[in-house]
Formats: C-alpha cells, sequence, structure tokens
C-alpha cells in the first residue's frame, strides 16, 4: 500500500469527519475510511484513466490536427497541390476541425471519468478532512488532473470548505457500551518516524545544482576558442586559455561527486518515505509532507 493522502485511523478519530466520510462513502458505496479499499480504488482508477488518455480517438485526433496543420507548408513544394490550391486550403481546414473535435471529445471524456464516481467522492472526504484540520500527507497530481511536478489547481482540485475547529481525539468505537466499573484503555496513537538529517539535507539541496556540466563545456569552448585565436593571430596570450581546461576537469568533478551525494540523499530520503507509509498504515497521523518529498514520490510512482 502506498502513502495515502490521509489515513482512515486519522478520519475516524474525529467524529464529525468520520460521520461525514461515512455519508459521502454510502452515495458512492465505498468506504473511505477502509485505507485497503481506497488504495485499491485509487490503483484502478489510475490505470482507467491513463486508458481514457490512450484511447484511440485522442491518437487519431492528433494526428489529423498535425496533418491539417501541416498540409499548407507543401503547397509551395508539390505543383500538384499548388494546382489545386482551394481544395487543399479547404481540406486542411476540414482536417483541422476534425482533429480538434477529437481531441476535445476526448479530453471531455478523460475529465468525465476524473470529476465523477468515487474519486470525487474521495476528494470531497479530503476537503472534509482538510477542514477539520487533518494534514493530508500527499495528493496525487493525477488525483486533481495535474501533471507530475506541475501547479496550479487542475480540472478536478480538491474542493474547500470553511476551517472547522477540531475535534478532541475520540476514542474507538465499540459495539456496546462499557460498563462503569471497567475503565476502557485510551488508544496509544502511533508514532511518526522521525525525519533523519540526511532527509532534511536533501529538502535543502534537491532543487541545487544541476550546472556543472553547461559551466565544463563553456570552460572547454572558452579554452578552445583562446587557442584558436593565438594560431590564427600569432600571438602566445590566448595558449593562457588552456588553464581553463584544467578548471573545466575540475567543475565536471564536482558536479559527479555531488551527484553522487544526492544520489545517496535521495536514497535515503525514499527509505524515509516507506517508513511513513509503514507507519500511516499501522495507524499515525502522517503530517504533510514538503515539497521536495512530494515531488521525489511522484517521480518514484
Amino acid at each position: 500500500m502506498g502513502l495515502l493522502p490521509v489515513s482512515g485511523a486519522a478520519l475516524r478519530a474525529d467524529n464529525r469527519v468520520r460521520e461525514a466520510a461515512r455519508g459521502i462513502g454510502a452515495r458512492y458505496g465505498v468506504d473511505y475510511t477502509d485505507d485497503e479499499a481506497v488504495a485499491a480504488l485509487l490503483t484502478e482508477r489510475r490505470r482507467s484513466l491513463e486508458r481514457e488518455q490512450r484511447r484511440p480517438a485522442a491518437y487519431l485526433g492528433l494526428l489529423t490536427l498535425m496533418a491539417g496543420m501541416f498540409l499548407p507548408f507543401g503547397i509551395p513544394l508539390s505543383p500538384v497541390l499548388d494546382a489545386h490550391l482551394f481544395a487543399v486550403l479547404g481540406t486542411a481546414g476540414g482536417l483541422t476541425v476534425v482533429g480538434a473535435a477529437l481531441l476535445v471529445h476526448a479530453r471531455a471524456q478523460w475529465k468525465h471519468a476524473l470529476r465523477n464516481g468515487p474519486l470525487a467522492g474521495y476528494r470531497e472526504v479530503l476537503g472534509v478532512a482538510r477542514a477539520h484540520g487533518i494534514p493530508l500527507a500527499h495528493i496525487p497530481p493525477w488525483l486533481e488532473g495535474r501533471t507530475n511536478g506541475g501547479g496550479g489547481t487542475g480540472a478536478a482540485p480538491i474542493p474547500t470548505y470553511p476551517p472547522v475547529e477540531p475535534a478532541p481525539e475520540a476514542p474507538a468505537e465499540t459495539e456496546t457500551a462499557p460498563s462503569p466499573s471497567v475503565t476502557v484503555p485510551a488508544p496509544v496513537p502511533v508514532p511518526v518516524p522521525p525525519k533523519p538529517w540526511a532527509v532534511s539535507y536533501y529538502e535543502q539541496t534537491a532543487d541545487a545544482g544541476g550546472w556543472h556540466d553547461e559551466v565544463g563545456c563553456l570552460l572547454v569552448l572558452a579554452g578552445a576558442g583562446g587557442v584558436t585565436w593565438a594560431v590564427t593571430v600569432g600571438t602566445g596570450v590566448g595558449f593562457a586559455a588552456l588553464l581553463l581546461v584544467p578548471a573545466a576537469i575540475w567543475v565536471w568533478l564536482a558536479g559527479r561527486r555531488q551527484g553522487r551525494e544526492k544520489e545517496e540523499l535521495r536514497e535515503e530520503a525514499l527509505k524515509y518515505v516507506k517508513e511513513l507509509q509503514a507507519a500511516q498504515a499501522a495507524g499515525a497521523r502522517v503530517p504533510e509532507l514538503s515539497p521536495q518529498l512530494r515531488a521525489l514520490l511522484d517521480d518514484h510512482h
């Protein structure tokens, strides 16, 4: 089971959220407080949405649209097309309209599958949980109709409700009320794994770097240009540019060292995310992930 936006235990901890989730689930025939049922739902619906995006109508529409747009560019290259100019332009316009219509239809079908059914109910539950102060650990981009790493609200954002004061955590439900003489111990909250230093450092450096290859290439090109200028003009000053080559090698080695370090930190971050998944499955309330960990989770899946 992957990391869910919120665990069933967190939803059941607040009576108001539990009742709202069960009421929404009754409309869609899904128990949104059951982690296994939610995980199965998300897996199945994600595959279904991917199939919607790969329908023949989408590919046919794209090819038709491209044919209509590029057909006029072949008129100057072909005497046959030039001889039937108006017919060719009319055909290009018709292909463009048909292609655009197919793409719009495919997009509408995908949006309908995304915005309706059990996924719509689950987004309602997430909106209710957020309004009651329950943190959402991670919202998969596809659930809101966003691309991985993409910003914006997406085609189906999580609904926003007015904030509600969080209620104190209540003991788990029981079928019968306990006897007054029997003391029922309060459930012990499952601890969230502490964030290691390596993961915090990964969050700070995940977006850094990436310039070493470009700078190294520029230094080599500058060195080569200086030598060429020295040979062409006949002056020895340009040969000093050869010193840029060792600098380029040093930059490349520094970039390689940084890349290895970031890969090691990335593995530590993935290990930490797996620990969070295990803690959530055991009933822990996982806090909202940082943007770096969310991006890592999106790329990993």
